[in-house]
């Protein structure tokens, strides 16, 4: 007797027709597109300094209630070796841009021995990405405290819990020093833990990207010039996309 050819793919037994699995998630993603027709970008309509530019920006992310819009991937180096992740942007002024974290972290001992980092926006709803580049520098005590002491307490407490970056058997340690600490900081006042604190980049380039049809995008790229006048003058190139 002729065997049956058995399917590709397992069959559900109430309904033989469906397939129980997809195909390849390979072949979906490369058939994931969209086609960018928003808005374009155009010189005349950027601002000579980046930073209002990018204030502009960010205040209509803001209005278009973006999940987490002052939320930036952080690029530093370990030597030859990149690592990145999630921060929230804190404040940001013509001095540079802030994010808080534990000195003690990974990000902050690679910022110490590398200080140039990448600082990226990804504002998908909109669009639109921000790519800012300069070296990092840690902020005043004053500065860190003014901050820390705005935190909800849950916040304040979360940053004596964590030791980040340090490998640590199971959640339920934090869970206990948590409540722990809870207990202890019951009267609300809690101290500025000494291994937390801020970090300002003062930005040296920024590129603003626009998406556009047919993946010809607008960018375009402010540099900071070397004239003695820091943070004041701005060249302004469009690059290919």
């Amino acid at each position: 007797m002729k065997r049956r050819a058995q399917p590709a793919f397992a069959e559900d037994p109430l309904n033989p027709i469906a397939p129980m699995s997809k195909p390849s998630p390979d072949h979906d993603i490369a058939a994931l597109r969209q086609n960018y027709q928003s808005s374009g970008l155009r010189r005349s309509s950027l601002e000579a300094d980046p930073v209002e530019q990018f204030r502009r920006w960010l205040q209509q992310a803001i209005t278009a209630d973006l999940l987490e819009p002052n939320a930036l991937v952080l690029g530093t180096l370990n030597g030859n070796r990149p690592s990145s992740r999630t921060v929230l942007l804190k404040a940001f002024d013509q001095r540079g841009f802030v994010f808080f974290t534990n000195y003690r972290s990974r990000k902050a001992q690679e910022i110490t021995n590398q200080p140039n980092v990448s600082m990226l926006f990804p504002w998908y709803g909109l669009e639109r990405q921000v790519a800012i580049l300069g070296p990092a520098e840690r902020i005043s005590t004053a500065e860190s405290l003014a901050y820390f002491s705005s935190r909800p307490f849950g916040s304040r407490i979360g940053a004596w819990v964590s030791q980040q970056s340090e490998v640590i058997k199971s959640r339920q340690i934090l869970e206990i020093k948590w409540q722990e600490l809870k207990h202890r900081f019951a009267n609300g006042e809690v101290p500025l833990p000494e291994a937390w604190g801020g970090f300002r980049v003062t930005p040296l380039e920024f590129e603003f990207w626009q998406g556009r049809e047919n993946r010809l995008h607008d960018r375009f790229r402010y540099q900071r010039q070397d004239d003695g006048n820091k943070g004041q003058n701005w060249s302004i190139e469009r690059l290919a996309p």
